[in-house]
């Protein structure tokens, strides 16, 4: 090879080395720009990201809450309803006729009442996890009552014989249970009918032990009555009439109730007549009150105080629209809807005197009117502070009554 051949060797030779060095040059310029400069870049952002976070950007403070306490503090004002049921007797009514063949003051059973039965649904309301009302919502009759009829004499002659052993009696009613026993929870043994004729064997409180033909048993006495005779018939016997002193001497708070005032008809008419009554209505049906002792045992002046007392002398929205002087059936939360419609007053009187002395006046198993036994319900003990523990939700309700009874015992 000469020397032309030898030097263009050589330099094809180098210019290969300057191609590749050129090439490898580039390689690397490629992977700064690519790699390690936008790595670098990369990580300038993210710090800057990061100050200009710190610095503009508000983060929630979550953790700082307690969820638990937030979800127990909004369920706890949530409010809540539960709803129950109960089975009440319904007490029969009471109606009275009068009958002016009879004597005033006297007084016959001539249809015996029945007690039914009705479901009464009631609302509780909750809130905050305490009860803050309860409402009657619904009320089902289940067995209807059956009225009880008394015959009250409207004749102004006055005669009462005092029916003893040996005597004849007749059925009121319509018809009269015989039983075995006297409490109408014995044995029923048979039926008598009206105008039968009885024969008073003995005598137990309010029942007869009669025979009448073949039959031998007890009947309740206010279903039967005594005729007087030719000769007695024009005999004016009035009923003994105790004085105001001897009256008055027995009034005290602490008095117990279940007994009969002793005031007679005529002096029941002369305190409940009053110029506070505006609209007479205490004055018209005084006689009630003195029947409702004869029959129930119970102080008549102190269920006339009541009456007086809740219904400001007959004044009230319920007395005078419902014929409710006690406001019977009000509840706090409602209490003219849920006060008891009644015909007349003498049926509010007479269930209010009956009430009283089943679920109030007198302990579990006590004999009372008509054979039946009181429940007690309600009972603690036969007095005006007694009956106010159950009966009203005012605690100074018995004082207010007790003024009443003053203030009509005094008028005697």
């Amino acid at each position: 090879m000469d020397a032309k051949d030898n030097k263009k060797s050589k330099t094809k030779a180098n210019m290969k080395k300057i191609i590749y060095i050129l090439i490898i040059i580039f390689i690397l310029f490629i992977f700064y720009n690519y790699c390690i400069k936008n790595t670098v870049t990369s990580s300038k952002n993210v710090e800057l990201l990061q100050a200009t976070s710190s610095k503009n950007i508000e983060f929630s403070n979550i953790k700082k809450i307690d969820i638990d306490s937030i979800i127990q503090k909004n369920s706890s004002n949530d409010k809540a309803e539960e709803f129950r049921e109960e089975i009440n007797v319904l007490e029969y009514l009471t109606q009275y006729v009068t009958n002016d063949e009879l004597p005033k003051g006297e007084s016959y059973v001539i249809q015996e009442g029945v007690n039914g039965t009705q479901k009464i649904t009631y609302k509780k309301i909750y809130e905050n996890g305490k009860e803050i009302g309860e409402e009657q919502i619904s009320s089902v009759v289940e067995k209807p009552a059956f009225n009880k009829i008394v015959e009250i004499g409207g004749a102004s002659k006055r005669y009462t014989h005092n029916v003893k052993v040996g005597d004849n009696v007749y059925v009121t009613a319509d018809e009269v249970t015989v039983y075995s026993e006297a409490n109408d929870q014995s044995e029923k043994l048979t039926k008598l009918r009206n105008n039968d004729e009885l024969k008073i064997i003995k005598i137990q409180n309010d029942w007869y032990y009669i025979s009448c033909g073949i039959v031998n048993g007890w009947v309740k006495k206010e279903s039967t009555k005594y005729i007087e005779d030719e000769n007695e018939q024009n005999i004016t016997n009035q009923t003994t009439e105790k004085s105001k002193n001897q009256l008055i001497s027995g009034l005290s708070f602490d008095m117990k109730l279940n007994k009969p005032s002793g005031l007679t008809l005529e002096q029941f008419q002369k305190v409940l007549t009053d110029k506070q009554d505006k609209n007479n209505i205490f004055k018209d049906n005084a006689q009630y009150f003195y029947y409702i002792e004869n029959q129930y045992q119970i102080n008549g002046i102190f269920v006339a105080s009541i009456a007086i007392h809740e219904s400001a002398w007959g004044t009230s929205k319920i007395a005078r629209d419902k014929k409710n002087l006690f406001g019977y059936g009000a509840y706090d939360s409602n209490p003219y809807n849920g006060a008891y419609q009644f015909t007349n007053y003498s049926e509010s009187i007479d269930l209010l005197a009956r009430v009283l002395v089943k679920y109030y006046l007198n302990p579990k198993g006590t004999s009372i009117y008509s054979g039946e036994k009181a429940l007690g319900t309600y009972y603690t003990k036969p007095t005006l502070s007694g009956v106010n523990q159950k009966y009203a939700s005012d605690k100074n309700w018995a004082n207010g009554v007790y003024k009443y009874m003053q203030y009509l015992y005094n008028k005697l």
